[in-house]
């Protein structure tokens, strides 16, 4: 079973994003303002595609055999060109604002670096002792290779590393943010996806 097989309903759009870290970002953002991702039922779904890699079959499944629904999603920046290659079903090269205008859009390095300068590194570094990791992020601080690079950058690379804390700290942030802090990307999809649920 795919990720994305929805029965017999039928998502008036569906939100692809990268991974499941991405997923619950966007989940509990998109729940915050009253959408839920059931599958079809209230007319949005979320899908997780474990790998941009993966979007070019996944967009071509959805047009297949749900045409008339809208797709939606996040790209990091330096996917953009996948996710670019993917969706653009006339041939067309496009550019960020292309990408946007058929609801795709692009986080400056990735979405935990969108998260960390919207939140601040205070917050992330919080965010960690909430999930257990604030030693683990200590001793890693201290590694030759990563002492004297800048605080963000420590966080970006640590909260890639280690297994489920790209998810925990993910959802840690995601209760963390609102409409002043949101980042552009996830301001502009979800802002998009109400849209098309109308």
């Amino acid at each position: 079973m795919h990720a994305f097989d929805f029965g017999r309903t039928t998502p008036r759009a569906v939100v692809l994003v990268e991974g499941d870290s991405d997923a619950v970002v966007v989940e509990r953002l998109a729940a915050a303002r009253g959408i839920r991702f059931d599958g079809g039922a209230s007319g949005a779904a979320l899908v997780s595609m474990q790998g941009v890699t993966n979007i070019r079959r996944v967009v071509a499944e959805l047009r297949a055999d749900r045409p008339r629904t809208t797709v939606l999603g996040l790209a990091d920046a330096p996917e953009e060109r996948f996710v670019a290659a993917a969706i653009a079903d006339d041939g067309a090269a496009l550019d960020r604002d292309g990408l946007a205008a058929r609801g795709f859009f692009v986080c400056v390095r990735d979405l935990e670096d969108e998260l960390i300068r919207a939140l601040g590194t205070d917050a992330v570094e919080d965010a960690l002792r909430e999930i257990g990791d604030a030693g683990r992020f200590a001793t890693f601080q201290r590694q030759p290779e990563w002492r004297d690079r800048a605080r963000a950058d420590q966080l970006h690379r640590f909260a890639g590393s280690g297994a489920g804390r790209k998810r925990a700290l993910a959802a840690q942030l995601a209760e963390r943010l609102d409409a002043s802090t949101t980042p552009v990307p996830l301001r502009r999809l979800l802002d998009r996806l109400e849209l098309e649920l109308g």
